[in-house]
């Protein structure tokens, strides 16, 4: 394992940070890893983190979900129903900014079903998924040809570009995002649904909190700090939308960190209560954030 130390804040490229919390690499490697947040603009991040060349071995993981169809137990069957529900709101949801069917791009697309779900609905469809196996179920099911970096898409632009649960795991932050509004039509929407470490869950379970989920995840964002990275690329902020089923989840994965099983009463409560207390604050466990470029 190679790792490698940031010296400025991806977001505010201040250079003084203090300690978060440390957390420890569930899925894959047991290693434990810091986060730490910025003493400026507040943003967290995993530092050190493993280099370009050795992030890959971190995703080698039959429970990784995303890039798995197949994955065995119960909370991957609970993961992937609720994940057929959740497919269809995605496709509401991209209907309601922008009636009138165009073409979307989806960073990340995994095996391919958030786009299999658009091209039934009749949206013109681009993807881009770095990891091989991945990538080549999405390929079979799509019939399409998706690519593995950004720059392999030529010269087209999207009405809707999406990335879902993703641009925590992107290195460079500040160029993807300002690579992204250039690929978007004048008035196209940026879609990023993303963790919210200042959460009510993520406070409850602390150094267990399973959307920490390091090394895979190198930024942990709040609704501040995903608002100053976004908005320096030219997008505004128009809305956030609650991801109410991810404060479950998160809650059975983070039981199952702490304590080697899942407390399926604290999980569900912790859950239900995140949700509650985010009608107030705001501070959901996830959030869909609606940016729309200039």
């Amino acid at each position: 394992m190679i790792l490698e130390e940031l010296r400025e804040c991806p977001v505010c490229k201040n250079s003084t940070f203090t300690p978060y919390v440390e957390c420890k690499d569930y899925l894959v490697s047991q290693h434990d890893f810091k986060i730490q947040q910025c003493v400026d603009c507040g943003f967290r991040f995993t530092n050190p983190r493993p280099s370009e060349e050795s992030i890959g071995e971190f995703y080698q993981s039959a429970d990784y979900v995303s890039h798995n169809d197949q994955s065995a137990g119960i909370i991957n069957k609970i993961y992937r129903i609720v994940r057929q529900y959740t497919l269809r709101q995605k496709l509401n949801l991209i209907n309601s900014i922008h009636p009138k069917k165009g073409k979307i791009l989806d960073l990340g697309c995994g095996t391919g079903l958030f786009l299999e779900t658009c091209k039934k609905g009749q949206w013109s469809i681009a993807g881009v998924e770095p990891d091989k196996n991945a990538r080549l179920v999405a390929v079979s099911r799509l019939k399409e040809n998706i690519v593995s970096e950004l720059k392999e898409i030529k010269g087209k632009q999207f009405d809707i570009i999406t990335m879902w649960h993703v641009l925590e795991h992107v290195a460079d932050l500040r160029e993807t995002i300002e690579e992204l509004n250039g690929r978007l039509k004048s008035g196209g929407t940026l879609l990023l649904a993303l963790p919210n470490s200042d959460s009510h869950d993520a406070k409850h379970f602390k150094q267990y909190w399973a959307a920490y989920d390091v090394p895979r995840h190198l930024s942990h964002f709040t609704p501040s700090t995903v608002s100053k990275l976004v908005s320096q690329a030219g997008f505004t902020l128009e809305d956030t939308k609650p991801m109410y089923f991810d404060s479950f989840y998160i809650g059975i994965l983070s039981t199952r960190n702490r304590d080697g099983k899942t407390n399926w009463f604290e999980s569900l409560y912790e859950g239900l209560r995140s949700n509650l207390l985010g009608i107030k604050s705001g501070q959901y466990s996830s959030l869909i954030y609606v940016f729309r470029k200039a």
